[in-house]
């Protein structure tokens, strides 16, 4: 069970996206395994929203392996739905970067999914952890 922090988020943000029809199976609900790739687009542009794009991380020599997933599948989101991907950080990463989510569409009050993802900051010559750049995380005390 995923469990959300009892504090306020540091982040929050909120991408729309509507469902396609090469995404959803024959039953007209969104393929389970689509909701990790639309995490990535809502983090990469909760991550570009902040004033980073990730390809600048990258040309950094930064890369952000995922090292955790979770998610729990509580409706279906169907073809042609507008959904809302809320992505919400609770703390300043030092090497980790938690993400939590929800998919919520306004057919339902409550989520349709909710996911937990982990990455790592790693460099990218030695491909080992390091600590997040300084600049990412001033720019997260910004938004604060």
């Amino acid at each position: 069970m995923i469990r959300f922090p009892e504090t306020k988020p540091i982040i929050r943000f909120n991408y729309e996206l509507r469902s396609r029809y090469g995404e959803t199976d024959q039953m007209g609900y969104v393929y389970y395994g689509r909701y990790l790739e639309y995490f990535e687009v809502a983090r990469t542009e909760m991550i570009r929203s902040l004033g980073i794009p990730y390809s600048r991380l990258e040309e950094d020599g930064f890369m952000l392996p995922v090292v955790y997933a979770q998610l729990e599948y509580k409706a279906p989101i169907h073809y042609d739905e507008l959904m809302t991907i809320e992505v919400s950080v609770f703390e300043k990463p030092m090497v980790r970067l938690d993400t939590f989510y929800r998919v919520l569409t306004s057919r339902l009050e409550k989520p349709h999914v909710l996911g937990q993802v982990t990455l790592c900051f790693t460099d990218t010559e030695n491909r080992r952890p390091c600590r997040a750049p300084d600049y990412f995380n001033d720019l997260i005390d910004q938004q604060s």
